[in-house]
């Protein structure tokens, strides 16, 4: 979903238009039906082809190295993870009609999880744990990046910008000057000063899939590379229950400082969407709103 970055302009994609690319560098896959899947997302559209596979396509043009990234590290975390992690059927590039490259892969069930409607909370939460463990543990070579994982500094001033567009939003009720002693809290906390570790980076509810409450896969790692741990506590305040909340953090044994960085970091993503998505996507304000009202919660 990548969430936090704004996207004017984006592509002009159709299922008559994937059904050409699929037709021309695909012809295997030639007459499978193509139907969009609804999605929150703001980088990338789905279209389900056939019964098990789904077409996914950059909207626009930041979201062409996701896709490039995808295929070159999904294979070798694959084998690594407890879970589930989309599997590259089908390398689609550039055409006429069509700028950058896609993917088809191979298609992942399950539901997405809904903050305050989880059956099993505790249990999803062990199982996230589980998956990030997973991923701070990877130690494949020459990783790139994350996005977002650098210094929680370098997200100062789009987080006070954010604050200041909220404050001038009185119909939201967001209590400003509460959420602005959070973001300060999270900026005294001392910095990761470990080796970086491997990150999904972008753990919000629209990127994990659930069955009968439990875990059963990860997608969209657009994200993904090394960084400050924090980066991955995300789902501790836009998806877990306070309870389950304490279950995750006593699973990975996180630190205070860790913990008040993720609670930033997380505070910060949901404060820069909230004025950007509040009329055109509903799941991404939604899910700021619940970020924003669970994070005032714990800090009082």
């Amino acid at each position: 979903m990548s969430s936090g970055r704004t996207h004017p302009g984006r592509y002009p994609l159709d299922a008559r238009l994937v059904r050409r690319l699929v037709a021309g560098q695909f012809p295997r896959w030639r007459g499978l039906p193509v139907e969009r899947f609804p999605s929150g997302g703001t980088v990338n559209a789905m279209y389900r082809l056939g019964d098990d596979m789904v077409v996914r396509l950059p909207l626009v043009e930041g979201g062409a190295g996701d896709v490039r990234a995808e295929r070159e590290w999904l294979p070798r975390l694959a084998p690594l993870l407890p879970t589930a992690v989309p599997e590259v059927l089908g390398a689609g590039e550039p055409t006429e009609g069509y700028p950058w490259p896609w993917s088809v892969y191979r298609w992942l069930p399950g539901e997405i999880p809904e903050a305050g409607a989880l059956a099993e909370p505790e249990l999803l939460a062990r199982d996230l744990a589980g998956f990030v463990a997973a991923m701070r543990d990877v130690a494949l070579p020459d990783a790139p990046g994350a996005y977002r994982g650098g210094p929680l500094a370098t997200l100062d001033g789009q987080t006070r910008a954010a604050l200041d567009e909220l404050s001038a939003l009185p119909e939201e009720g967001v209590d400003c000057s509460a959420l602005a002693a959070v973001w300060e809290d999270a900026l005294r906390a001392p910095d990761w000063d470990g080796p970086p570790v491997w990150l999904h980076a972008d753990l919000m509810p629209g990127n994990l899939l659930v069955d009968e409450g439990r875990l059963t896969a990860v997608i969209d790692f657009g994200c993904m590379g090394v960084g400050d741990p924090a980066c991955d506590l995300l789902p501790a305040w836009d998806l877990l229950p306070a309870t389950a909340r304490k279950a995750f953090r006593e699973a990975l044994g996180v630190d205070d400082a860790t913990w008040r960085r993720g609670r930033g970091r997380t505070l910060s993503q949901a404060l820069i969407a909230l004025p950007c998505y509040r009329r055109t996507n509903p799941a991404m304000a939604g899910n700021a709103r619940h970020v924003i009202r669970a994070v005032l919660a714990e800090a009082d």
